[in-house]
């Protein structure tokens, strides 16, 4: 059962740990690289496409109650004023 009320803060939280410990091994590589991942943050279901609305309109589709957060895979920032966001490995190589 959903909680009635989730503040901004928490969904990211829940989004976040998510993607740290379920989705980030599976989804960052490649080609996935600078596209944009949508989060269930209750369910940790997640779709991946180049701007993040159709897997946010077919995650509302599946339960349109759904706290949704989304990011960049790759990328600390999802977008940026000013000049294009530099690439910064969440998990750099050493």
């Amino acid at each position: 059962m959903q909680s009635l009320f989730w503040t901004v803060e928490e969904v990211a939280r829940r989004a976040k740990e998510f993607y740290e410990n379920d989705i980030r091994s599976c989804v960052e590589h490649g080609d996935n690289i600078g596209k944009m991942i949508v989060i269930d943050a209750e369910t940790g279901e997640y779709g991946i496409d180049q701007s993040g609305v159709e897997s946010a309109l077919m995650l509302k589709q599946k339960n349109p109650q759904a706290r949704l957060f989304t990011m960049r895979i790759g990328y600390d920032v999802a977008v940026s004023f000013g000049h294009a966001p530099t690439y910064f490995p969440t998990n750099p190589v050493k």
